[in-house]
Formats: C-alpha cells, structure tokens, sequence
C-alpha cells in the first residue's frame, strides 16, 4: 500500500475510534427497501473531546508509516534530516530490513512499548492539566512522517519538517487527550492498520517474524494456497492487489474523505468551544 493511503487510513482509523456521527437516512428508507433508518460513522469507543481526535489523527497518521521506517532510504527517512535518517537506518538494522521485523507481531508489539514507556513521562500543569512531554517528542517524528507521506510539505523545504513538527508537538503535548493510554493507543492503532494495509496487496507480510514458516510444497502449487501463504512465507490476503493499484485507490478516496470530515468537525468544535471560553471570559 502506499505511504500516503497508509497515513489516511491511520487518521481515519483514530477518527472511527474516537467519534461516533448518526446519519439520519429516513428519507431515502422509505424509498429503499431494506435501508435502514440511520447508520453509525465510527465507534466513539475513547471519549477524548474535539482537540484529542485531532491530536491522536496526526499521531495515528505518522504511527500508521511506522513499519515503513526499516529501510534507510525510504521517502520518511529524509522527512526530518538528520534524525529521521538515524532512526529508519535502526529500525531497518534492528528488523532485518524491508517488510521484516516492522512489519510484524513483535515489531508491533515492540513500537507500542516504546510508546507505552513515553506516555508514562507526564507533567500535571493548572492551566493545561496533564502534560505528555514525551509523547510530544516523539510525535515530532511521527508527524513529520506523515507530512511526507501526505506531500504536505515541498522537499525543497528542509527546515520546514522541523518547523511543522515541533510546532505540532508543541500543540499535541498541551492539548493532547487526558488519558494515560492514548499514546500508545494511538501508535498501536496506526502500526496495525499499516501491516492490514500491506496484506491485502499481493506482498503480504511475514506476522510471526523472526520466524518464516513456508507452505508445504504439496499445498504450494494450489492457485488459492500459493495467492494466501506466499513462497517466502507472508501472509496475504491480496483483495487490493499490487501496490497503487485502481482498487486500492477505490477504497482510499472514501477512507480519506471520512478522516477529512471527522477532523474537519472536530477543529470546527474547537474553534466553537474556544469562541465560548472567550465569550465566558469576557462576562466575567
């Protein structure tokens, strides 16, 4: 899948977890047989009020380009020079190279300690309540990737990346959402969703890395076995087909405009919440 459907589907992803919007279908139910009345948008399983869905959708959009940090030369290595470049050439060592290690169970499972052990460093302020300090540090990495997968800033730009991240994680560390857990939360969700993302193109990924089990070679040569296990052992289910192929492109367009219009509502909450302090403010 490519870099930038993988950071929609991540912000999309934060966004389903956090909000819930009630589409009113009567209308066309009464037209439409079988159409229900109303359909859900999101599950709104985190209560973590408007700031908090934007916040978390940057985080999950970087997480969600994660596992594509194992290889040296990749287009997030260059996202925020130097570390970027530091930090894909040791992920990429550590894992044992492109679609290895990062792209597993226990890469997985090893991006959410990391950001685990970040969310637990916090600072209790009166203005700001609780402070993430150290999810604000790393979220400068995880958003310039997702500036780079999005094409949000030109190339040419080099010390935008660092203006654009440490503003944002400026922004996150202050007004990030009050629960211990929504950083970890949030790096896991967009790391799961970019390996669901790889397995459904044709390359699949190897889950239980370091260990590759290969299909027997009695089951090999079975069309449905050999498009589902692959040879070198990943696991593919390839509905999407190649990479930037027309399907994939098919089921990112509503992907994206579903994460525009949950961001969308949520920054218009904040602005409308922030016109009331204001208004609050002024009568007293």
């Amino acid at each position: 899948m490519m870099g930038a459907h993988h950071a929609a589907c991540g912000a999309a992803a934060w966004v389903a977890l956090t909000t819930q919007v009630d589409v009113n279908l009567t209308a066309l139910a009464a037209n439409v047989p079988f159409l229900p009345e109303s359909v859900s948008l999101g599950f709104g399983h985190l209560e973590v009020g408007p700031a908090g869905v934007v916040t978390g959708a940057l985080v999950t959009a970087g997480a969600a380009m994660l596992p594509d940090a194992d290889h040296h030369n990749s287009s997030i290595a260059h996202s925020l020079p130097p570390l970027s470049n530091l930090v894909c050439t040791g992920v990429g060592t550590i894992s044992g190279g492109h679609r290895r290690g990062s792209h597993s169970i226990a890469g997985a499972a090893a991006f959410v300690v990391v950001a685990f052990t970040a969310g637990l460093w916090t600072i209790e302020t009166q203005l700001f309540g609780t402070v993430f300090p150290g999810a604000a540090i790393l979220s400068v990495l995880l958003v310039a990737f997702a500036a780079k997968a999005l094409r949000i800033i030109p190339d040419g730009l080099q010390k935008s990346p660092w203006a654009v991240g440490l503003t944002v994680g400026a922004f996150i560390a202050l007004f990030a959402p009050e629960q211990q857990f929504w950083f970890p939360i949030a790096v896991g969700t967009g790391v799961v969703i970019h390996i669901l993302g790889d397995m459904m193109t044709t390359g699949g990924c190897n889950l239980l890395w370091p260990i590759r089990l290969k299909p027997p070679k009695a089951l090999a040569v079975l069309p449905a076995v050999k498009s589902i296990w692959r040879p070198n052992g990943h696991l593919a289910v390839p509905v999407l087909g190649n990479a930037g192929s027309i399907r994939e492109w098919a089921l990112l367009v509503p992907v994206g405009l579903y994460a525009m219009f949950g961001l969308g509502a949520a920054i218009v909450a904040i602005g409308e919440n922030g016109v009331s302090t204001l208004a609050l403010m002024a009568g007293l």
